[in-house]
């Protein structure tokens, strides 16, 4: 998987262009984790394994990813 984070016209290392490329980057990420979550109980995966991987409780993988 490969991040891609929002190019600005400010010069690097500018601490809000920065802090606009960590969001953009955080969102990437959590748009990514939600997608192989997504796959991995479409493969049959338990929560338990999914809390697993993520390094979270069970109840606190279901809460965040579980169907509302």
């Amino acid at each position: 998987m490969s991040v891609h984070v929002a190019s600005s016209t400010a010069p690097e290392g500018e601490p809000i262009a920065e802090l606009h490329r960590l969001t953009a980057a955080r969102r990437e990420l959590s748009r990514a984790e939600e997608a192989q979550v997504r796959r991995a109980r479409l493969a049959g995966y338990s929560w338990q394994a999914i809390a697993g991987a993520l390094g979270i409780s069970k109840q606190a993988a279901h809460k965040k990813f579980g169907r509302q």
